[in-house]
């Protein structure tokens, strides 16, 4: 209902369903904290984890997923997407009514290398050799 008032309030015109659906926190219906609130407490809660009194389980296995050390010393550019990720998934489990105390799998890498095969390094680097 928050969210259709808020969809009404501040459109020119009468929103629909999508627009309503879109503007709908899901995190402050069930009584958790904002992502970036949550991101803020896993960075800022002490060792041990475990017995801090988090605002939400959710947090913690938030951060718990996100890895403690990573959080710790990374930039927020970096560290925050992982965690909103590991955020979400964890708040798509408490609205199905999931256990979230499993683990969250990790994101799979953009990009895949593998190593080339010994023959085709070994033509790579004749051929940078060539051209020095």
């Amino acid at each position: 209902m928050q969210a259709a008032e808020r969809a009404v309030k501040e459109s020119s015109y009468l929103p629909n369903v999508h627009e309503v659906i879109r503007r709908c926190d899901p995190a402050g219906s069930m009584g958790l904290p904002a992502v970036h609130a949550a991101y803020v407490e896993a960075c800022r809660a002490p060792s041990p984890k475990q017995e801090y009194p988090w605002s939400h389980p959710a947090v913690y296995y938030a951060g718990r997923a996100s890895d403690w050390y990573f959080l710790a010393n990374t930039p927020e550019a970096q560290a925050f997407p992982v965690f909103e990720r590991n955020y979400q998934i964890l708040l798509g489990r408490i609205q199905q009514g999931e256990d979230i105390s499993l683990e969250v799998d990790k994101a799979l890498p953009e990009t895949i290398e593998q190593p080339l095969a010994r023959e085709e390094q070994r033509q790579r680097m004749s051929a940078l050799k060539n051209t020095l």
